[in-house]
């Protein structure tokens, strides 16, 4: 039986991604005393004694992070006491405010979209609305981390803002009353256009996301979804006991989805799946690549080793490590890898971690060509050990998950990075609303589908949009743009979906040139046959 325990697995890629639970220390002894009254004296002394005036919490600071990085593994560390604010903010999944994602865009609040379900949204604010004023004060030139100090607040509360919104003269006037917002790790999930294909994608394994899972899953079956393509690309991982949840849904009573092995025996667990799944007989593919960590690579085993369905994409990043987070007296917290995980055949899929720079360069994933893998004849290169699915395909620790399909993601020249880092296609968007928001709602709001067929984007809109790139000091490419075309287009008819609906059109959007969503598709047939469905 699985114990009760929380435990965390999240990827050491990523600090804001990396969250466990409260816990207690388990060691002590006489060792241990005499080190800190070691450490205690030194910080006494340098305290009372230096030269100039010491800032102790900096002092002491450096000493954990210093005590932390002679470990050997990279993911033991420290989160200072506002990280940690809000890393728990992000893992709760929820915060209080108005509910809208924004940017500052010529010097210019401007919301993105409004969270579905929050305030903003309810009361009719809408993407490309600008925030000029908040309680009466001009809101021009604020900086990225003062908006939400006046944004944010206590459930409840209320915050008025005046908004510049285009096609319309006059300031429009809001008073917002803040609520609790969600923060979905579930963040779309839709029928892929014209098919019974539902597709989830899952961004990390918060509080929330077994449940968001399910929402998003039941509502999917209810509209005739009868297959599924869950994607835990770019997931970075979590809480364990969420990964050991999700598998559950899709996995027979009875089989052993993931188990825990530390120095101390109290970490040892192990995680049965239950009688409980509803999605257990569903043709499964599950898309990874290789920011793929930890509990995403947890559920990529389970159902790779169990032959419950197909992986397809790239090899995952390789994190086999397990956290527990032990919070500090003044809320700041520290990480402390106290196991390791296996999959379902034994598997260890933590890559080597002696040189630090190599580890998160990704350097020991065993990646293979562009093509099937599914029966796993391919022999890798070097010695990792082996292992067998259910089926007897073979199988490799210390590496990540080698995908049963390898398919490489479409790759970008640098005109395309260098629009993305200097903003051009938000501006874009946001010149583009104030133009033509109005009509392009009033023509497709109601009509998703008609949007994703027929809107194209225009030579004309093109040629602004170069005219903006090059106003931004961003050198326009022709050779670069002719492969890019198909990619900048999308991009930018993504961004108007999210303007007109939300995230959930804006990611369809995408989909339609996903070079590994579009092969998953053509292989349910795979699936359907390595599951026995």
């Amino acid at each position: 039986m699985m114990k009760t325990r929380i435990i965390l697995a999240a990827a050491g890629i990523s600090l804001g991604v990396l969250l466990g639970i409260v816990a207690q220390p388990v060691i002590s002894g006489d060792s241990v005393y005499d080190q800190v009254r070691k450490f205690h004296d030194v910080l006494n002394r340098t305290s009372r004694n230096y030269v100039e005036e010491v800032d102790i919490t900096v002092l002491v600071e450096a000493g954990i992070k210093g005590m932390l990085e002679k470990l050997n593994d990279p993911h033991s560390i420290y989160i200072p006491p506002k990280q940690k604010e809000k890393i728990d903010e992000d893992f709760k999944g929820s915060f209080e405010g108005i509910g809208v994602s924004f940017e500052i865009l010529n010097d210019t609040i401007t919301v993105v979209t409004p969270i579905i379900g929050g305030p903003s949204e309810k009361l009719g604010i809408l993407a490309g609305d600008k925030i000029v004023r908040i309680e009466g004060e001009d809101a021009i030139g604020l900086e990225n981390d003062e908006v939400p100090r006046l944004l944010k607040g206590p459930k409840g509360t209320k915050v008025h803002v005046d908004i510049k919104r285009g096609g319309q003269a006059e300031l429009l006037a809001f008073e917002i009353v803040r609520d609790k917002i969600p923060i979905y790790s579930v963040d779309a999930s839709f029928l892929i256009d014209s098919s019974t294909i539902g597709y989830i994608r899952v961004n990390r394994f918060a509080a929330n996301t077994h449940s968001e899972l399910l929402e998003a899953a039941e509502k999917l079956k209810d509209e005739g979804m009868e297959k599924l393509i869950l994607d835990l690309r770019f997931n970075p991982g979590g809480y364990l006991n969420q990964a050991y949840l999700m598998a559950d849904e899709f996995i027979g009573s009875g089989e052993k989805l993931v188990y825990t092995k530390g120095r101390r025996p109290e970490f040892d667990e192990e995680y049965f799946a239950t009688n409980d799944g509803d999605f257990e007989e569903i043709p499964l593919i599950v898309l990874i690549n290789a920011s793929s960590a930890s509990a995403a690579e947890i559920v990529s085993g389970a159902v790779q080793d169990l032959d419950r369905g197909l992986i397809v994409g790239e090899t995952s990043f390789g994190k086999g490590l397990v956290q527990q987070q032990y919070t500090l007296r003044d809320g700041s917290a520290f990480r402390l890898t106290t196991s390791k995980y296996y999959t379902p055949s034994g598997r260890l899929i933590q890559r080597p971690y002696d040189d630090r720079d190599k580890y998160y360069e990704l350097e020991g994933r065993a990646e293979l060509d562009e093509g099937s893998n599914i029966t796993h004849e391919s022999e890798l290169v070097d010695d990792r050990p082996a292992f067998t699915t259910r089926s007897g395909r073979k199988v490799y620790g210390g590496g990540g998950i080698v995908p049963d399909y390898i398919v490489k993601a479409d790759t970008v020249t640098s005109l395309y990075r260098r629009l993305s880092s200097r903003n051009v296609f938000r501006l874009y968007i946001d010149a583009y609303l104030t133009d033509n928001g109005q009509t392009l709602r009033e023509r497709f709001a109601n009509d998703f589908s008609s949007f994703l067929h027929h809107f194209a984007i225009g030579e004309d809109m093109i040629a602004n949009f170069k005219q903006l790139a090059r106003d931004r000091d961003v050198e326009w490419d022709d050779a670069q743009y002719s492969q890019d075309e198909m990619a900048i287009k999308v991009a930018i008819k993504s961004q108007l979906a999210a303007s007109i609906w939300n995230i959930h059109e804006s990611v369809a959007v995408f989909l339609t040139i996903d070079r590994q969503v579009l092969k998953a598709i053509e292989l349910f047939p795979e699936a359907e046959k390595i599951a026995r469905l």
